[in-house]
């Protein structure tokens, strides 16, 4: 195990390793139940992971997901602030801890906090966090609050939400956004890459805003979304390594699956957004490439690159969705 700074590898390695003899008829009647909950469209007013075999479930068919789309997320606030680094986090909703995992890979050293009404949620984060061999895992606080109706969190240098708003009533949902922005310097959301889900993105944007923060990704600006709602939605996408029990608890074959999420980050200090953000994933045809972006003064805008532009094309050739463009160095 990765003594040092927690992968992907590291994680399936740790869920591998405390769900083995979990039988897989047993997950898999637990993974429906769960995604017929967190397909629905009514919030929860109870913790949606009730036992320990939910939890193992969820933990199988959600964490590695979870864990790379927060992943890409870090990455764009570490693009922006390349010289910060938080000394403490608060994992909001945390449940099993996928985003304290990132958060680690990402930073080595921040004090994680984890918040979550679901004692076998937290029960089986900390037992992952233990497995991983990882100082700061190893070290985090896992604590019981009910999400939106506990008291505040203590202030911290990042928080984040990931996947936590949509089982939240709407009044509870404002609430734990604002919350998370009179607590933290940098605050990292995230959401399933759905219209619904970007619908709260955006939400969220703009009480973040409200509150006196700054955006720093994946938007280049703190203006409102030039996407009209209703005709099109702002997401992403981030490849996640299935291993054999992931394949077993979806059912599925392939080695590799694609998470879709919409995020929002915003802080207080200074950042450097993006010029522009790839907003689709590039379309590559001979000798050219076309980028769809998010821009800060031209809103969305449709660039061609192609070989006469030297060095820019090979970059856009390389460039991925999500990406900022053009990449540093590149004029």
């Amino acid at each position: 195990m990765n003594a040092t700074l927690p992968t992907s590898e590291a994680l399936r390695a740790a869920l591998a390793a405390l769900l083995d003899g979990l039988p897989p008829k047993q997950a898999a009647l637990a993974v429906d139940r769960l995604i017929a909950s967190y397909r629905g469209t009514t919030p929860t007013d109870a913790p949606i992971l009730r036992d320990r075999s939910d939890v193992a479930a969820y933990a199988a068919y959600r964490m590695p997901a979870t864990f790379e789309a927060v992943r890409s997320c870090l990455a764009a606030l570490r693009e922006a602030a390349p010289d910060w680094v938080p000394a403490t986090h608060t994992d909001i909703g945390g449940g099993t801890g996928a985003a304290s995992w990132a958060v680690a890979g990402a930073w080595d050293g921040a004090r994680t906090t984890v918040l979550d009404w679901s004692e076998p949620a937290l029960a089986l984060g900390r037992e992952l966090a233990e497995a991983s061999g990882v100082p700061g895992l190893r070290a985090a606080t896992w604590e019981r609050a009910r999400i939106g109706v506990s008291p505040d969190p203590d202030p911290a240098a990042l928080v984040t939400v990931s996947y936590v708003l949509k089982e939240l009533t709407p009044k509870d949902r404002a609430a734990v956004v604002d919350a998370a922005a009179a607590a933290g310097q940098a605050v990292v959301i995230v959401e399933p890459g759905t219209p619904d889900g970007y619908d709260r993105v955006i939400e969220a944007r703009e009480r973040l805003i409200a509150a006196g923060m700054g955006i720093a990704a994946p938007c280049p600006h703190d203006e409102a979304c030039p996407i009209e709602r209703g005709t099109d939605w702002c997401h992403f996408s981030a490849r996640v390594s299935r291993s054999s029990l992931h394949r077993q608890v979806k059912g599925g074959s392939l080695s590799h699956e694609d998470e879709k999420f919409s995020y929002v980050v915003a802080t207080r200090f200074p950042t450097v957004p993006a010029g522009a953000r790839v907003t689709r994933r590039p379309q590559i045809r001979k000798g050219q490439v076309l980028l769809e972006l998010c821009t800060k003064d031209e809103g969305l805008r449709r660039d061609t690159v192609t070989k006469r532009h030297g060095a820019l094309y090979r970059a856009a050739r390389d460039t991925a969705w999500g990406d900022a463009w053009p990449p540093p160095g590149e004029d």
